[in-house]
């Protein structure tokens, strides 16, 4: 079977992609697709996230394994798209080059039969062009307020440092 998908580049102009990957393609070949399909070089670190419908980031699926070993990492080369996707759960979110945070929203749209003569993956659609820059994203906390303004707060302020006793020239 082959998979469907819409790519979606997380800013307010419509930049997408339509691609079309057999279901037991790897993620990292899908990441390929994508990198291609938008004109990056491919270099950077990315990862996909399993999404539920509201688009909240769950499970990192990682293309490198970065970690200390104290916790187990999924690895895109391990891990098949029919493995994460399907009709009942066809969201991904795929971040590439985390210093820039390019952030995709990524859904199955289709699951379709092989067509003869056609080679896959196949990039069915583009529409818009990626901006210069990656969308701006603003981080929001609801509960990160200016600890200053609560003198009863256990925050220390800058000025409370110098009464710690901290010599300077500790080495």
């Amino acid at each position: 079977m082959i998979y469907r998908f819409r790519i979606i580049l997380d800013t307010e102009e419509d930049v997408f992609r339509d691609i079309e990957i057999e279901q037991e393609a790897t993620l990292e070949q899908f990441h390929n697709v994508i990198t291609q399909s938008f004109g990056f070089d491919g270099t950077e670190m990315a990862s996909f996230y399993i999404s539920d419908d509201q688009w909240n980031q769950g499970e990192e699926i990682s293309l490198f394994d970065m970690s200390d070993g104290s916790q187990p990492v999924r690895l895109m080369t391990e891990t098949r798209l029919n493995d994460v996707v399907h009709e009942a759960s066809p969201k991904l979110i795929y971040v590439y080059d985390f210093l820039n945070m390019w952030t995709f929203l990524v859904e199955l749209a289709e699951i379709a039969d092989y067509e003869n003569g056609r080679e896959y993956p196949n990039v069915m659609y583009v529409h818009g062009q990626l901006p210069d820059e990656a969308p701006n994203k603003e981080f929001k906390a609801d509960d990160l307020d200016d600890y200053s303004k609560d003198p009863n707060d256990d925050f220390m302020g800058l000025d409370e440092y110098d009464d710690l006793g901290f010599n300077e020239n500790w080495n």
